[in-house]
């Protein structure tokens, strides 16, 4: 008798079984009592090895690994009644690798950094949708610009309907030199409606000092608009809020000396001892021992001493080209204004059990009318308001997470419950506080 293990990856059903076969035989024949005994012997057989496959496929199910079993096919009755007494082998996948970024992806450079700018000016051009005449810091900034000009008009007199008061702000990027273009933002801060279509007048662009490293002009690229009138209106994204790409033109630069430098700091983006540790490492490996070392979480040092024959630029290159293992991170940030949550891979579970219920209250007030009879005497018409509370409260429903859940698990036992986004995370924050989340939670 030969013997075959069928396998459904798709249903988790594992079947073990028999293929029977007729035979002929016509020089010998066994007698009945012989061939019942065979039969049993091999029925046994077969529920021995059925019951120890349904064990394997029972434990292959509660692990949430990737098994791979391989069976030969032309086995015979002898070899498998050998193995039924043992445990079947089950080979697990290999643990996924932990992710290697490069350091010019998670660190900067000490004293190599952005700077903002701001500055105020006015955006014309307008089809009625700017400031009005209570905006009083709009009519004094168009007659001072008129003003400039040469043209003195009374500020009364002055109609601003076209015309829109914004702040501008643009980030210096490093090494900026005088010429180089950057991209602006405008925002209005009066009561404009809309500065769609309008352009920005020359407006100087300040530093945290009060110098002034930019100027920028040009017309806005709005993502948003507005339609409609006399209250009927239609708004899309934000109508007040426009960009110019290559709008502001930098007029003096930020000196960085990387000449002179005795050590070369790396500062992580997201402060990390494991990480700091494995960069220290994975420079000395690089570079050479003793060249790197981690001075606490965030910061990394580096002697360039004899390392940098050609100076700190190709140095740097080369330091921002070292991959470092980077762990992930056990977080869970919640977006309470837009219900969004984004729960990391990483984020364990401890066994706990979750009740959800809702309770909603109606109150609805409706207005009748109250007159008297017809041809009372003392009779007075009244409006009398009456009001109808309803409360409705479904039955709590139950989730129970066992140790050593997962994010997927959660989410798909919300999901069988219909729970909400709002919900969702009032839930996350409750099994933070009772300390079944083994995770950093942030807000945002």
């Amino acid at each position: 008798m030969n013997w075959k293990l069928a396998i459904c990856a798709g249903a988790g059903l594992l079947l073990l079984g028999p293929v029977v076969g007729l035979r002929a035989d016509t020089n010998e024949r066994q007698p009945q009592a012989e061939a019942q005994a065979n039969a049993q012997a091999d029925a046994q057989a077969a529920s021995q090895v059925a019951a120890q496959a349904s064990q394997a496929a029972a434990q292959a199910a509660s692990q949430s690994t990737s098994l791979s079993t391989s069976v030969t096919s032309a086995q015979s009755a002898s070899e498998l009644s050998a193995k039924a007494g043992t445990k079947s082998e089950i080979q697990v996948g290999p643990k996924p690798e932990i992710r290697r970024v490069k350091l010019r992806d998670i660190a900067t450079v000490e004293g190599v950094r952005d700077n903002p700018l701001i500055g105020y000016g006015i955006v014309v051009g307008l089809k009625r949708t700017g400031d009005s005449q209570q905006t009083q810091f709009s009519t004094q900034t168009l007659a001072n610009a008129l003003q400039r000009m040469g043209l003195q008009i009374p500020v009364a007199s002055v109609q601003i309907r076209n015309v829109a008061a914004v702040f501008v702000t643009a980030t210096l990027p490093p090494f900026a030199q005088p010429g180089t273009l950057i991209d602006v933002t405008v925002s209005s801060i009066g009561d404009a409606k809309s500065i769609e279509g309008g352009i920005l007048l020359l407006a100087p662009l300040h530093a945290s000092n009060g110098e002034v490293y930019a100027e920028a002009q040009g017309a806005l690229a709005i993502a948003g608009y507005t339609a409609g009138s006399r209250g009927n209106t239609t708004t899309v994204n934000q109508p007040t809020i426009g960009r110019i790409p290559d709008g502001g033109i930098v007029e003096r630069n930020v000196p960085v000396d990387l000449t002179h430098l005795q050590r070369v700091s790396l500062l992580l983006r997201d402060p990390d001892f494991t990480v700091a540790t494995e960069a220290a490492e994975a420079i000395n490996k690089e570079l050479g021992l003793g060249v790197a070392r981690a001075v606490d979480g965030s910061r990394v040092e580096v002697n360039p001493t004899g390392i940098a024959p050609n100076g700190i630029p190709p140095l740097l290159s080369r330091l921002q080209q070292i991959t470092v293992p980077v762990p992930p991170v056990a977080r869970v940030v919640i977006n309470e204004r837009t219900g969004t949550v984004v729960m990391g891979s990483e984020v364990s579970l401890g066994p706990c059990s979750i009740l959800q219920g809702s309770l909603t209250v109606n109150i609805t007030t409706t207005y009748q009318v109250s007159q008297p009879a017809p041809l009372a005497k003392n009779g007075q018409t009244e409006v009398t308001s009456e009001a109808t509370v309803q409360a409705q409260q479904q039955p709590a429903q139950a989730i129970k997470l066992n140790e050593g859940a997962t994010v997927e698990d959660l989410v798909h036992g919300l999901q069988a419950i219909g729970a909400t986004s709002r919900d969702i995370i009032a839930i996350l924050q409750a099994i933070k506080a009772a300390g079944a989340l083994q995770a950093e939670v942030e807000v945002i």
